[in-house]
């Protein structure tokens, strides 16, 4: 990866990071945790389940860049008991720690030099695993999920522009 499109990748965490605090904030805590569907995560569960992917993507990133072809273990969110505990806070507390760990992970990710994007890991879902292939799927793993939040949040109030 380049150095332009890791300052494009960086910037594009940044915005995705403002949109989620966005349409996470001015409803009500019952609102916020309120299932639409059945099966489905509530505005707060899915704030929960971005940052929870957050933290696991910027421990495997530490691994890629402290060891040589670490192996990558597959994140599954169900059954997660720091996913449990997050869901447990208040969303202006989900937001607050959300926001200061991103600021820090966008600081690492722009420490990185083009060797550092480059490093690998050792993944059982993809042939190639480095530092810019993860977040770059993390980018678009999270857009999915910005993309639910607005359809919740459209469903709980008309959306404010």
């Amino acid at each position: 990866m380049g150095p332009e499109e890791a300052e494009r990748l960086i910037a594009r965490l940044r915005e995705q990071a403002r949109e989620i605090h966005r349409l996470a904030s001015g409803l009500p805590e019952n609102q916020l945790a309120q299932r639409l569907e059945a099966g489905q995560w509530s505005l707060k569960e899915l704030v929960c389940h971005i940052w929870r992917v957050q933290q696991i993507f910027e421990l495997r990133i530490q691994s890629m860049l402290a060891e040589d072809n670490p192996e990558i273990a597959v994140y599954e969110p169900d059954g997660d008991p720091e996913f449990e505990r997050l869901a447990a806070r208040p969303m202006a507390d989900l937001l607050t720690g959300f926001s200061n760990d991103r600021q820090r992970f966008l600081k690492l990710l722009g420490t990185l030099d083009a060797s550092g994007w480059q490093r690998t890991g050792i993944h059982p879902e993809f042939p190639r695993y480095d530092v810019g292939f993860q977040l770059q799927y993390m980018a678009h793993h999270e857009a999915h999920h910005i993309y639910q939040m607005f359809q919740r949040r459209a469903l709980l109030e008309a959306p404010r522009y």
